[in-house]
């Protein structure tokens, strides 16, 4: 069974459905100097692990009903990056997660895809909390994690790697 995966829209981005033909895109923005440095592996993946990455979006999606969303700049089809929610089997927990090629940070886009993320979680299944992690000297995605209402509540390892686990709760339903 194939389950279809929403398209979201925020004030400036696309939030779609990865594509075989995206990892390629993926790939040459995982190349980009900085891109990676903050993630537990800062060494750019082959073509082949981009393209399992992007296979297995639609199989976190059947399996949890959620997943990570290829981003594009609504009037541009190019990816962009990623974002989305995905579940952590090692804790239990869903992450909000995302990456964008440098030429887009610095933009607004990266608030604008997490906080996508995080209202469709929250919307669409019982959460009672979703988690990001982020490499501490991440100073713009901490701040990214800040302003989308995630609290940072402790240093923990994930991965092998010292992590800022940032926590928000559900919403009171109003």
């Amino acid at each position: 069974m194939s389950i279809q995966i929403p398209t979201l829209r925020t004030t400036h981005l696309i939030l779609r459905p990865f594509v075989a033909a995206d990892a390629t895109v993926l790939h040459r923005i995982y190349q980009t100097e900085s891109v990676l440095q903050y993630f537990p592996n800062p060494t750019p993946p082959p073509l082949e692990k981009v393209e399992r990455f992007v296979a297995y979006q639609q199989t976190h999606w059947e399996k949890y009903g959620y997943g990570n969303w290829a981003l594009t700049i609504q009037g541009n089809d190019e990816v962009i990056g990623w974002a989305g929610l995905q579940f952590l089997p090692e804790t239990n927990e869903t992450e909000v997660g995302y990456l964008l090629d440098s030429p887009h940070w610095g933009k607004g886009y990266a608030t604008q895809a997490a906080r996508a993320s995080l209202d469709y979680g929250f919307a669409n299944f019982d959460f009672p909390e979703i988690i990001a992690l982020v490499e501490p000297d991440n100073i713009a995605s901490l701040k990214v994690a800040e302003k989308c209402g995630l609290v940072a509540v402790e240093r923990k390892v994930y991965w092998g790697v010292e992590m800022v686990r940032h926590v928000i709760k559900r919403p009171p339903i109003t």
